[in-house]
Formats: C-alpha cells, sequence, structure tokens
C-alpha cells in the first residue's frame, strides 16, 4: 500500500485523473480494450470532469461500476446516472458502458446475466475505489448479508443489503477488485483518513477496505 497526500482535493483531483489516463492509455498499447472500474458517490465527480476531456481511444475503454444501487437510472441515488453525467461525456462519451443494474425487482433475478458481462473485463485494467467512513469499499459494508460471499467467496458479482443502506446493491466481489492490474483509492477528509488508519490493523471483516489495501495506491487531501 501506497499514501499520496495531496496539499488540496482541487489539486488531487486533477493529479489523479492525469494518473488514470496515462494508465489507461499505456493499457491500450499492449491489449485490443481497456476496462475501467469507477465508483459512484460523491467524491469521484470532480476527477471524471477532468477525465471525460482527455484525448484518448475512448471507443477501446470499456466502463463499468465497482458497485451500484439496485434502483433505475432514472433516480437520484443512480450510480449510473451520476457517471453518465460527468464521465461518459464529451470525449469520453464514446466509451462502452457495461452496466450492473437491469430492470427486476431485486439484484437476484439479473446477477446471472450481469456477472457473464463482466467476464471479456477481467481482470480490470484500471479501477478506481473509494471508502466510506465506516471503512466500506464498493459495497462491501461490515454487517452486510453476503458480506462473507463478498470477501471470501469465488463469485464475481454479489447482491448485497446492508444496515443503513436503503436499498439492495449489487457489487464487484473482494475477489474481483483484488485481482484489478492497477487500483487506486481516494479519500478526503480527516475523518476518512483515521478510518483508513485504523482498517490497517482490522479485519476485512471488521473493515472491508482492508481486504484491498495491500497493493493500492491511497490518494489523499485533507480538504
Amino acid at each position: 500500500m501506497k499514501i499520496v497526500d495531496y496539499p488540496d482535493a482541487e489539486m488531487m483531483m486533477m493529479e489523479l485523473a492525469d494518473t488514470l489516463a496515462s494508465e489507461l492509455k499505456n493499457c491500450l498499447l499492449v491489449h485490443e480494450h481497456a476496462s475501467f472500474a469507477v465508483p459512484g458517490g460523491t467524491t469521484p465527480g470532480p476527477i471524471f470532469d477532468n477525465l471525460c476531456a482527455v484525448d484518448l481511444d475512448w471507443a477501446r475503454v470499456h466502463v463499468l461500476l465497482t458497485d451500484e444501487r439496485w434502483v433505475p437510472e432514472t433516480s437520484d441515488r443512480s450510480n449510473t446516472k451520476l457517471i453518465r453525467e460527468r464521465l461518459l461525456i464529451e470525449r469520453a462519451a464514446a466509451a462502452t458502458y457495461i452496466p450492473l443494474y437491469a430492470e427486476a425487482e431485486t439484484p437476484e433475478e439479473k446477477l446471472p446475466e450481469l456477472a457473464e458481462a463482466l467476464t471479456p473485463e477481467l481482470p480490470i485494467s484500471v479501477m478506481l475505489l473509494g471508502m466510506g467512513a465506516d471503512m466500506h469499499t464498493a459495497s462491501i459494508f461490515p454487517g452486510a448479508d453476503q458480506l462473507d460471499l463478498a470477501l471470501h467467496g469465488d463469485d464475481r458479482l454479489v447482491a448485497m443489503r446492508a444496515p443503513g443502506a436503503p436499498e439492495p446493491r449489487i457489487t464487484l466481489s473482494a475477489k474481483v477488485l483484488k485481482a484489478a492490474m492497477s487500483r487506486h483509492i481516494v479519500i478526503i477528509g480527516a475523518e476518512k483518513r483515521e478510518a483508513l488508519e485504523r482498517a490497517r490493523h482490522l479485519t476485512p471483516e471488521e473493515a472491508p477496505v482492508a481486504a484491498v489495501l495491500p497493493g493500492s495506491v491511497i490518494h489523499w487531501a485533507e480538504r
């Protein structure tokens, strides 16, 4: 694990966007396509704003989420809506999007076909993750109903329900997260930095992000 500190979040977002773009370009030099996994939530939005205009062969980039809330794309809680509005625009509009949601009452109904669609994208070329103050990453939450499967199973995708999460989630498993060829975690604020330091000394069951800290680059700014 490597930690990169930045003087402020604005600079971190710009520099991290440059890093991700460089890694995608390098991947495309030797592979037909690059798979690029990104989180939802509020933190990565400025990264997407910087990245979407970058000059690279976006037509050969396959974008997918690390996790998704089981809500329609029209919902303001949809991670898909976020990346369509802030990442898959300008030059990045040429990228192929690999969805983690399909219309159904529960994620379990669509889990097999969504997991099958992931097969050509693995291992993921470049991955960006976030981390919550509760030390969850993707939608692998402490206390979630399928936590053991998500952390230790062989499934690529896991449907999750967790205390405090108002809707079911679907998430890449720890096995998929750990297999990414390049993995970055972005966090902002003193509270999350303290949570990260705690996670380093806890089990993945207590702090799911601990499962992916080895080999990750952590990008942090206080504000």
